[in-house]
């Protein structure tokens, strides 16, 4: 059985995997194929991409259910419920984990707006309930709300958590600089963010994708101004580059993994890796924290 998560954290930082829609990708997923749809067709090369993370050193694991939810997997046309969708994923996690990895399970971006009118709360908190529940139920052992940027959006995914299961839950929020400082594609700063999910009850509040570690380090400095609760970091390899029509991420491994103290210094209780991020870059995280 494995120990309580927030027990290991008192003892010392974790380290989460890295991106699993670009490992995908170069697998051979093709642009606009639906990732989720993988737990199914290619089960096999999912579980690759989650062994692989788990020999680079990974302590946590994130199944490959970012878009499952119901609205994304309807528009995308997969027939499969939510509920199947996540728990497969979830499974498979899990098979790879083992007895000492532990599973979180991903709950990304409807990508519908609220304020639009395009999804009403109703339905967000149906759909992420599903997904909750399915993800719970497929051996998850911690839920991460993730690359949110709708404040309302994110609390709504925490209240369908809560009304699922008894799992803990991370929430992270996408931040990108400004001239008003650090703030939410849907404008949400860092303060607001922060109070907002701690007063909602996530028990571990964080940052993931957005445009680099420099970034990463900064955000997480002032989200910690915030909050004494655990935080988690997971940046992309650096900003997105279209290199002979294929989209690169430059941030090495090793330029990455030099700034991970810094990160952890900042106030990182979690660190990891979102877009571009590769097990290379997890296996040189490790070693960065063993450091420390």
């Amino acid at each position: 059985m494995k120990k309580d998560l927030f027990s290991v954290l008192e003892r010392g930082p974790m380290l989460f995997d890295g991106g699993i829609g670009t490992q995908l990708q170069a697998l051979g997923l093709a642009v606009g194929e639906i990732p989720e749809t993988w737990n199914m067709l290619y089960p096999e090369k999912v579980f690759s991409v989650h062994d692989r993370y788990c020999k680079a050193g990974a302590e946590i694991l994130t199944t490959n259910t970012f878009g499952a939810t119901p609205f994304k997997l309807k528009k995308g046309g997969v027939e499969l419920t939510a509920y199947q969708v996540n728990k497969s994923a979830a499974v498979l996690a899990a098979k790879a984990a083992g007895d000492s990895v532990y599973v979180a399970g991903s709950i990304g971006p409807t990508g519908a707006l609220l304020m639009m009118g395009e999804i009403d709360e109703s339905e967000l908190l149906s759909g992420f309930t599903e997904q909750a529940r399915g993800l719970a139920d497929g051996g998850a052992y911690v839920l991460i709300i993730e690359t949110m940027s709708d404040i309302k959006e994110a609390t709504i995914a925490l209240q369908a958590v809560r009304q699922a299961c008894a799992l803990p839950a991370i929430v992270s929020m996408s931040f990108e600089p400004g001239r008003q400082g650090y703030r939410t594609m849907m404008g949400v700063d860092i303060p607001t963010a922060v109070k907002t999910l701690e007063a909602q009850g996530a028990d571990i509040i964080g940052t993931n994708c957005g445009v680099g570690i420099d970034h990463a380090i900064e955000i997480v400095a002032e989200m910690r101004k915030h909050t004494s609760r655990p935080l988690l970091a997971e940046p992309n390899a650096g900003l997105p580059q279209l290199q002979q029509g294929r989209t690169v991420y430059l941030e090495t491994a090793e330029a990455m993994a030099e700034k991970i103290p810094h990160l952890l210094n900042a106030g990182a209780n979690l660190v990891g890796g979102c877009c571009g991020t590769t097990p290379e870059h997890i296996t040189a995280f490790r070693m960065a924290m063993k450091k420390e």
